[in-house]
């Protein structure tokens, strides 16, 4: 969660007509993440993400992120490799992807949470014995929940 890449200027503002995909990733935190490193990223991301066209969620619990990311596929793959690249944290893992016809959160260029807001791993616990139910899901159906 460094410092996000430079776009030429024909790739900062998606066409219209462009269409939306969704990125659903799971990663670990590293050790001595603190509330001020959250802010950092926050910040850092609602700028980028508002220059590039996405939109999306980051809930953090228990040393673990999980990400909901819409926008326009290029720049949904550009992130997920400067994500992986990221020393804040590590084992960056996609748990679902695909297209969309409209956004979960188009009014969020990076909504928030944690477990204070709304706990996933009790969502994923009490859904346990769900047999439609598997993680990806479980963990689209949670951030869903909190547009």
């Amino acid at each position: 969660m460094t410092d996000q890449p430079t776009l030429p200027d024909a790739d900062r503002h998606p066409a219209p007509d462009e269409p939306i995909g969704y990125l659903l990733y799971r990663s670990v935190a590293r050790p001595g993440l603190d509330q001020d490193d959250l802010d950092r990223i926050l910040e850092r991301s609602r700028r980028w993400n508002r220059s590039v066209g996405l939109t999306g969620c980051l809930h953090h619990e228990d040393g673990m992120f999980f990400q909901w990311i819409e926008g326009p596929r290029p720049r949904l793959f550009q992130l997920l490799e400067w994500l992986r690249d990221d020393d804040r944290h590590v084992n960056v893992t996609v748990l679902d992807q695909g297209q969309l016809s409209k956004r979960l959160f188009d009014d969020w260029e990076m909504r928030f949470s944690d477990r204070q807001v709304a706990s996933l791993l009790d969502w994923l616990a009490a859904r346990r014995d769900r047999p439609d139910t598997g993680d990806a899901e479980g963990v689209a159906d949670f951030m869903r929940t909190l547009r």
